[in-house]
This record gives structure tokens, C-alpha cells and sequence, in this order.
């Protein structure tokens, strides 16, 4: 039997791999500890044995996370989401192993965002995923990272969506912020994924430390909770297991963190992503 923790419970960002992985049975996991909401990001395509030459091969990383997203649905009170989008290391996968140049990695991810933007239009997928690596890369690569970052900003700017980024350990995005809003995106619809509690710049999905937590809860700002779970048998024990997140959300409740649980939770969803947490529980 499920735990109800008496609010909606949203990991704002995990993988989950049936074929090749615990699939469903971590998905059962987060919600018989009371987790309610999930978005899931398709895994990097190359993880999936895509190794893209054009922009139409990322569409079977994107139908598969659609179609893992509704298994796991029916196991949730609430719902799950699809976030798609590159994998911003994909581009020194391209460099260095496939021989790309910057430009032409650069092109090609982003005709992969432009897919992924497709179907955020016909509302099978909720957000867009990009970034930029977060390990050293020379001047040309960082360039082209940073050009398909604005790409993905412009993409989230017509079509009224977030975007999640993947980006280099830091406390402070405030130059990014100001490139979204340069593309006619709002800043706070970015939002940077594995984030501590301090960031500045994009809405922050804090990984649930509970340092990191309890300074997000005490800053009052908007923020969102996250495992990054990555689902892979290679690497068990990498990041943060699925029951993470309401586990977190119990203890921050028994600390008396309760406005904190519903910004997390309810309000910053519903501002980022445009979700009602409240609505869509059964």
C-alpha cells in the first residue's frame, strides 16, 4: 500500500530504462513511499544505442521516453511527464570519438532539439532538455555548446515551455538567465537540473541534500526536488535512488518545512511547467 504524505510528491528529474533496468519497479518504489509526479528525461541517446547522424535518429530516444512515461503513469496517483531533449555531452561524443566539427555537432543537435520541440507542440512531451558539458572543453566546443543552449531557449520561447539544462557545478547562471530572457523566454522557466539550494539565474531542482534543501526551503524562492535517478545496471548506487525524494519530503515535513513542500511541489510546477500537482492526483 502507498504512503500518502498528504501533498503531491514531484521528482523533477530522473531516467528510467525497463529494458535495461529497474524500469517500473523504481518507479513502484518512489510511490509506495508517497511519491505522486514524475519528469522523466529521455536518457542520452547513446545510452540507447543511438549514435545519430541526423536529427530524425533522436526520435526513437523520444518515442521510447514517451512510451516509458506512460507505464508509469498507471502507477502513480498522480502522472508522469516526458522532458526531451541532447544530452549536452553528446557534442564531445560527436568531436572527439566521431571525428564532428563543433559547428557540425552544433548543427545537429540542434535539429535534435528541433524534433524534440515537436512534440512539445502537439503536447505529448511537457519541456525541452539542453545545456552545455560540465567538464573542460576547448573554446570551439563551449561556443557550439553554448549556441545549442540558445537554440533551445528560442524553441522554449515559441512554444510557452520550460527548459531544463544540464550544466557545469555552479551557484550562479544569472549570464544564462539573461540569454533566455534575450530569446523572449521568461528566466524562471529555466530551470537547472542537479542545482543547489544557493543558485542563482533559473529556477532551481535542487538534488536532495538536506543542506541543500533546507537552504532552498529558508531562501523562500522557487524551487523543485530531484534525484537525477539514472537508472542503469552498470552504475546501481549513482546518484540518488527513486525513494529519495518523498523520503526528503517527510523529513522536511516533520521539520516543519510545509510552505516549503508545497513550493516545491505545487507551486513552482505550476509556474515553471504550467502542471497542476493538486488537480491531476486520482
Amino acid at each position: 500500500m502507498s504512503e500518502d504524505l498528504g501533498t503531491p510528491v514531484l521528482d523533477d528529474h530522473l531516467h528510467l530504462d525497463p529494458a535495461h533496468a529497474r524500469g517500473m519497479d523504481a518507479v513502484e518504489d518512489f510511490a509506495r513511499l508517497g511519491g505522486t509526479h514524475l519528469l522523466v528525461v529521455n536518457k542520452p541517446s547513446w545510452h540507447l544505442g543511438v549514435e545519430a547522424d541526423e536529427p530524425a535518429d533522436f526520435r526513437a530516444v523520444f518515442e521510447e521516453t514517451i512510451s516509458v512515461v506512460a507505464e508509469a503513469t498507471e502507477l502513480l496517483r498522480g502522472r508522469a511527464w516526458p522532458v526531451l531533449g541532447v544530452h549536452p555531452g553528446l557534442i564531445s561524443r560527436l568531436v572527439d570519438d566521431r571525428g564532428f566539427a563543433p559547428e557540425e555537432a552544433r548543427e545537429l543537435m540542434c535539429g535534435g532539439l528541433d524534433v524534440a520541440a515537436e512534440y512539445v507542440a502537439d503536447g505529448r512531451a511537457l519541456a525541452l532538455k539542453s545545456g552545455r558539458p560540465h567538464y573542460d572543453v576547448d573554446d570551439a566546443v563551449w561556443a557550439a555548446s553554448n549556441d545549442v543552449m540558445r537554440h533551445a531557449f528560442e524553441l522554449g520561447a515559441d512554444l510557452d515551455c520550460a527548459v531544463q539544462l544540464h550544466t557545469e557545478t555552479t551557484d550562479d547562471l544569472t549570464e544564462v538567465a539573461s540569454w533566455a530572457a534575450d530569446a523572449g523566454m521568461p528566466a524562471e522557466r529555466v530551470v537547472k537540473h542537479y542545482a543547489s539550494g544557493s543558485l542563482v539565474g533559473p529556477t532551481p531542482s535542487v538534488m536532495c541534500e538536506k543542506d541543500w534543501l533546507v537552504t532552498a526551503a529558508e531562501r523562500g524562492d522557487p524551487f523543485l526536488m530531484e534525484t537525477d535517478y539514472v537508472d542503469d545496471p552498470d552504475r546501481p548506487g549513482a546518484v540518488m535512488g527513486p525513494k529519495t525524494v518523498p523520503r526528503r519530503v517527510r523529513w522536511l515535513l516533520e521539520e516543519g518545512y510545509d510552505d516549503a513542500v508545497a513550493l516545491a511541489h505545487v507551486e513552482t510546477p505550476a509556474t515553471v511547467y504550467g502542471i497542476d500537482t493538486v488537480a491531476t492526483l486520482d
